[in-house]
């Protein structure tokens, strides 16, 4: 149970964050992409998608390769994406521990699909500790890097912007949660952080705090108390 009269809250990110989804994610992005005739590479599409809705990415793929990719295309990525998540997905090393004692108000705020995000954290035992309080792009106008999301989560949970740390694995939600008045802690401790180049561009975003280790975050957190 966490303890409300802490004075922050904490916004967790889903993807690369809780649970360690991006390879599997991206290795299915690219396979439908090249089944349409698009051909990207890994360390690519991590450079430029990471973070990002899917509404966010179609919109860049339509946009930048006059792919369109229509809803019977994306249902059908849905459905071989979550057939993997089913078989392989796991929780991000450590978190399900640092949940079970977290003393923190927190929520999640993802740029996924509620449905996603909800198969996710219930996949890999991590749901409990955040139903009913998870927010996606969805929910907004605009996704990361708008400050839109984190905004909506913050407002939904009663917390002032400069209340909340924010903790994101990618650029996008970096971008984000700085936009939003937040405090932003960077995680590089899941499996995509090499093939994605992770932590040389969080560091070049200045994020307050870089951690790859997520026993790390309570002393963390208590270290950038007011």
């Amino acid at each position: 149970m966490a303890d409300k009269e802490n004075g922050r809250l904490v916004i967790f990110d889903c993807d690369g964050v809780l649970v360690d989804s991006e390879p599997i994610s991206f290795a299915v992005l690219r396979e439908m992409l090249a089944e349409a005739g698009l051909r990207l590479s890994e360390s690519w599409a991590y450079e430029n998608f990471l973070g990002r809705s899917m509404a966010t990415i179609t919109a860049m793929v339509a946009r930048e390769y006059a792919l369109e990719l229509d809803e019977t295309a994306l249902s059908a990525m849905r459905r071989r994406l979550y057939a993997r998540f089913e078989a392989e997905l796991e929780p991000v090393h450590g978190v399900g521990d640092l949940l079970a004692d977290f003393r923190h108000p927190h929520c999640v705020a993802s740029s996924s699909q509620l449905e996603r995000i909800r198969l996710c954290l219930g996949r890999t035992g991590l749901i409990e500790y955040f139903e009913p309080n998870i927010y996606s792009a969805s929910m907004v106008a605009n996704g990361k890097p708008a400050p839109d999301l984190f905004l909506h989560a913050a407002r939904a949970m009663g917390y002032a912007p400069r209340d909340c740390i924010v903790i994101e694995d990618s650029p996008a939600g970096i971008r984000a949660a700085k936009a939003a008045g937040m405090t932003a802690f960077a995680f590089t401790g899941a499996s995509h952080a090499i093939a994605s180049n992770l932590r040389p561009i969080v560091e070049s975003l200045q994020p307050a705090v870089i951690f790859d280790d997520m026993a790390q975050l309570p002393g963390l957190i208590a270290a950038t108390g007011r």
